[in-house]
């Protein structure tokens, strides 16, 4: 098969995400009271109204109104003030009463829109607009809606080789999920790249998470994104058939799921097929997709208005009262980061996405002083990840790091002083985030103290130019490149101690003099 990018040389691809988020940091679901309670025995919370009992009646929970407004108005969502909720048909196991409750036309959060960065490999996707500089680019997508409904309970497959229902034994569910307040956002088809794609699951997820909404676990569900996806050829208007991938339950998956789905269709193009409007599976495991069922439409879910819920009249009031719980997004905190630590762009957009990572950020350079941001700022984000990461098959966080602010900030003083090289501090900085403890008490540890008296090192200078002294030669004649080999013999004859920027100093001294 052909590459993405040799693909998109011809066409335009058009992509949709309908993205679900359960609201895993509320206490109870949704239309009962039941609690909200992960890991719990299997159907043990549950009652009448979410297993759908003839005559429970359902009563709304506030809570999640208050957290759907709230990431309606952090997407920049028209929060509508009279809305309904409605009967959608669903007949299926996971969904007892045969029908699941959610909103109609008319949702909380209307007309928003989220803008992306994209750089490096992400940005070389798409050749079709204009770029900076450092090939860097942004573009607008626009949000549909965020609508509120009840979660489905949760069923697994039992035998078969992949957990799927096709080929298993039996099913077995449990219906602890069923009812939970869950959100669907849907854009508009404004992606066009899986790694748009991939950016905008990455943002909101860091934006629900700063909101305090959810978990965002993409492994455990509690946010998952269905890709709605077509392809035209270039300079054509119309939209293409589309097709829907369920299962993409980790950015990698979302991207490569796509990815897999835009050459297929251009095949199926280019051979004179047609694509089919179809629900489609993303197998991890054989890295492709295959048909999960015909799409339905809107009129098999048979909507009507739910009769035993009263519309919403949501009040300005109100509405201002959940603005006024907004905390500063990430992109408000990119923006600081630039403006007043003096941070890059992308430094401050990693740094920004990640809300752990960022207040760690915060709390050193409040100890360290701002002067120190950008020394901060390039060991955690070039060697913290790597150092947790390096001997672990499982992404780690922050909060599997020893090393606290203040050893931090103490560090980069030791840098900043001239007590330790940068090389020396790398090093430092790796067994504190291994072992803990202060940066001084490793550096005495080590025997890492820079050497930085000017008489010292001026006798290892005057040692290391005496024993070459055809170089010397050389350097004088032109060849300026030799410096680095004089700094390098300096530095290993000290045995690594010695103050780099103190041997320059001395060299140039000795050289030019």
């Amino acid at each position: 098969m052909r590459s993405v990018e040799q693909v998109l040389r011809d066409w335009e691809v058009v992509i949709g995400l309908e993205v679900h988020c359960e609201l895993t940091t509320l206490n109870s679901k949704m239309f009962c009271g039941c609690a909200l309670q992960h890991g719990a025995e299997p159907n043990t919370n549950v009652c009448p109204v979410c297993l759908g009992l003839p005559g429970a009646l359902p009563v709304p929970n506030k809570a999640a109104v208050e957290s759907i407004v709230l990431a309606g108005l952090a997407t920049n969502c028209e929060i509508e003030k009279r809305t309904m909720f409605y009967r959608k048909g669903y007949f299926y196991p996971d969904m007892s009463k045969n029908f699941q409750t959610t909103q109609g036309p008319v949702a909380f959060c209307m007309r928003g829109w989220l803008d992306l960065e994209l750089d490096g490999a992400g940005a070389a996707e798409r050749a079709d607009v204009e770029k900076d500089r450092d090939g860097s680019y942004t573009t607008r997508i626009a949000i549909t809606r965020i609508h509120m409904e009840e979660d489905a309970a949760k069923m697994i497959h039992v035998g078969g080789t992949d957990g799927r229902i096709a080929g298993a034994d039996h099913s077995l569910i449990d219906y602890n999920r069923c009812g939970a307040p869950l959100t669907e956002l849907v854009t508009e088809p404004d992606l066009r790249t899986p790694a748009e794609a991939r950016r905008f699951m990455q943002k909101l997820r860091q934006i629900y998470l700063t909101l305090g909404i959810s978990d965002c676990s993409m492994e455990a569900g509690s946010m998952r994104c269905d890709g709605n996806i077509s392809l035209r050829r270039r300079g054509e208007t119309a939209l293409g058939t589309k097709t829907e991938l369920k299962n993409l339950n980790s950015f990698k998956s979302l991207h490569d799921g796509l990815a897999y789905e835009i050459v297929r269709q251009a095949q199926v193009l280019e051979e004179g097929g047609t694509v089919k409007q179809e629900t489609r599976h993303w197998d991890i495991t054989r890295k492709r997709t295959v048909v999960m069922r015909t799409k339905e439409t809107a009129d098999d879910y048979r909507l009507f208005p739910e009769p035993d819920l009263a519309p919403y009249d949501l009040s300005d009031e109100f509405i201002d009262s959940v603005r006024a719980k907004l905390p500063e997004l990430p992109e408000t905190k990119k923006a600081r980061y630039q403006a007043d630590l003096g941070l890059p762009s992308h430094d401050a957009l990693l740094m920004a996405d990640d809300a752990m990572l960022g207040a760690f950020f915060e709390e050193t350079v409040a100890i360290a002083g701002v002067r120190q941001a950008r020394a901060v700022a390039n060991l955690l984000l070039n060697d913290l990840a790597a150092l947790l990461n390096a001997s672990d098959e499982v992404e780690a966080s922050t909060e599997d790091a020893r090393i606290t602010p203040a050893a931090l900030a103490a560090l980069v003083g030791l840098i900043d002083d001239g007590t330790i090289s940068s090389g020396q501090g790398k090093q430092v900085f790796a067994t504190l985030v291994r072992e803990g403890g202060d940066a001084q008490a490793v550096v005495e540890a080590e025997g890492m103290r820079q050497v930085s008296d000017a008489d010292a090192i001026e006798t290892v200078v005057d040692q290391v130019l005496a024993g070459n002294p055809d170089k010397v030669a050389q350097y004088r004649d032109g060849k300026k490149g030799l410096k680095g080999f004089f700094v390098g013999q300096a530095m290993r004859a000290m045995r690594g101690q010695g103050n780099p920027k103190v041997i320059n100093e001395v060299l140039d001294r000795r050289l030019e003099g």
